[in-house]
């Protein structure tokens, strides 16, 4: 039997945090390993026993999520630390921030029990981090955002000249929801040689996982607000 995953839960709501260990620990595949309630301890504690995946709150008293999610996805000791943000609304106005600062998905806080045990697996194994509906939930973030994005970052802009044409065609799939087996459906390839393109997309972009891959794709030009 594989190593359990291990989580670190990062929450100022102490029933919140309490729920979660008791419905984590309940998982044979899973382990909760430590409880912060504030993003400075979940910080420590990310550094004592990197986690495979930490749920972490967008909005706690002292330093923040997006501050500690930050600093856990800048230190490379914690490079295999996945974080996944807990949100209370579908559009939070940190969502954005929390990708860009290294965060490998969000989820609602209002998410059934199945949905946050299979975010946690799908964190852990490196995969398509935010599903459908998750990155349908970031696009529309995007497009609230309007005018802000009309101007691409020139940093990602000369990054993503790097890229093949087929991996921009796939990096166009990507920041549209779809899944590899979607997206091996339009372009007539299997879904494996979808992945492949998606892993060079993200090396030469230096994205960690597929949510980073979105925020490029948008705050690049590759794909505008309100396109299509």
């Amino acid at each position: 039997m594989s190593d359990p995953i291990t989580v670190l839960l990062a929450d100022d709501q102490a029933l919140l945090r309490s729920a979660f260990r008791v419905l984590l620990d309940s998982e044979p595949d899973m382990r909760v390993v430590g409880e912060a309630a504030d993003g400075e301890r979940a910080v420590e504690l990310a550094r004592v026993h990197t986690p495979d995946v930490v749920l972490m709150d967008i909005r706690m008293p002292g330093t923040d999520g997006l501050a500690a999610t930050r600093a856990i996805c800048s230190d490379p000791a914690l490079a295999a630390v996945r974080v996944v943000m807990l949100t209370t609304f579908e559009v939070d106005e940190y969502v954005v921030e929390s990708l860009r600062a290294g965060a490998s998905g969000f989820l609602g806080k209002g998410a059934e029990p199945d949905e946050l045990l299979a975010a946690i697996r799908i964190a852990a194994a490196g995969e398509a981090l935010l599903s459908p509906a998750a990155t349908k939930g970031l696009i529309a973030t995007f497009l609230a955002q309007g005018e802000s994005l009309a101007a691409p970052l020139a940093e990602h802009a000369d990054r993503l000249a790097a890229l093949t044409g087929r991996e921009r065609e796939v990096l166009t799939h990507v920041a549209g929801g779809l899944s590899n087996e979607e997206i091996g459906g339009r372009l007539a390839v299997s879904p494996l040689t979808v992945k492949t393109h998606v892993n060079r997309a993200m090396a030469k972009l230096g994205a960690r996982d597929r949510a980073q891959l979105v925020v490029v794709a948008y705050e690049s030009g590759l794909v505008r607000p309100g396109a299509g």
